[in-house]
């Protein structure tokens, strides 16, 4: 359909007023002065009151020797997949990438995250201008096709939704930039998830279980990580304060701990993983999945200090991640992943 322009703008200009709204009531309401421990201290929470899923420790110590033996874990940032101009506009591109980062997998071997961050790093390189705060604000689905090269990803809707969300939270707050809203960090990594989560809703990673609140922040805290990647801990990465983050619950670490026998599944979910079931978004078992694999990581950094290998929750996450990539790629016999459909992963 076709309207004329200016009940367009109006309907932008109302729902950015809403948008503004809502983005000043929950800031009220919430203190993100490290919203990394809420992550934290909820997952644990949850972690010692499960149905569905056991953390085997016995696994996760032979696991820390392991890696140690390897002297593995220190994953370097990838250059060739991600854009990388050495300024704002580095920021700019993650922020976009990880806006749309999640739920791959409806996609059947078309869509995975490198495949992502490779075309919108191409995207950039025809125009400096495609993630400018006023595009994304403006951003329709044929766009955003376009970006992709053609073939849409899952939930097209939604990933428009999100990245029109990002440039009208940039521009009201930010002056359009995300290197801005990095600068207002301070050089703090818990204070960055925080402002991403109070300028955009579609951040906010929560859940509720068994009556109580439990937080992962997901995409919140890997932007965050991201940028310090992408920035070697310089400049607009350095942040004081990265041992903060946890790792960043998605499918793919609790599948590759699975795998380790670290985390163990009730029978009736390993059955409906195994068969490629949708686990609800929400529902007790993916929100266990998802906090079972935040404190087992936990638990492997401080077995990892033990064995003399100190890293930070993040590079354990990012070698985790890297490995189930490469195994659920090529390795027959590896475990399905758990299926959910959701935004936050």
């Amino acid at each position: 359909k076709i309207f004329p322009a200016f009940v367009g703008l109006n309907c932008w200009a109302s729902a950015r007023s809403r948008l503004s709204l809502r983005r000043k009531l929950y800031c009220s309401m919430s203190d993100f002065s490290n919203p990394c421990e809420l992550v934290r201290t909820t997952c644990s929470k949850v972690s010692s009151n499960m149905k569905y899923v056991k953390i085997n420790d016995r696994l996760i110590s032979e696991l820390a020797r392991s890696i140690s033996a390897k002297d593995e874990a220190h994953v370097s940032w990838d250059f060739d997949t991600h854009f990388h101009d050495g300024g704002d506009l580095t920021v700019q591109y993650l922020l976009v990438l990880d806006a749309i980062n999640f739920c791959f997998w409806p996609s059947e071997g078309k869509w995975e995250y490198d495949p992502l961050a490779r075309a919108l790093k191409g995207t950039l390189l025809k125009d400096r201008d495609a993630f400018s705060a006023e595009s994304l604000a403006t951003l329709q689905e044929d766009r955003l096709l376009l970006w992709l090269g053609g073939t849409p990803l899952p939930r097209m809707d939604e990933r428009v939704r999100l990245l029109r969300e990002v440039g009208q939270g940039l521009a009201e707050g930010h002056g359009g930039l995300a290197a801005n809203m990095v600068r207002s960090a301070g050089g703090s990594a818990a204070r960055l998830v925080g402002l991403v989560l109070a300028a955009f809703p579609g951040f906010r990673d929560e859940a509720v279980h068994a009556g109580q609140r439990v937080h992962f922040y997901k995409r919140a805290q890997i932007f965050v990580g991201d940028v310090w990647g992408a920035f070697n801990g310089q400049g607009l990465g350095s942040f004081r304060d990265m041992d903060q983050l946890t790792m960043f619950a998605d499918y793919r670490v609790p599948q590759i701990l699975q795998a380790y026998g670290v985390l163990e599944y009730e029978a009736g979910l390993a059955d409906r993983i195994a068969r490629m079931e949708v686990v609800a978004a929400g529902s007790d078992e993916e929100l266990e999945i998802r906090a079972a694999t935040v404190e087992a990581v936990e638990r492997l950094r401080v077995a990892l200090a033990a064995e003399g290998h100190p890293l930070l929750s993040i590079q354990v996450d990012w070698r985790l991640w890297q490995e189930g990539e490469r195994r659920a790629a090529g390795e027959e016999g590896f475990p399905a992943h758990h299926r959910t459909v959701t935004t936050f992963y």
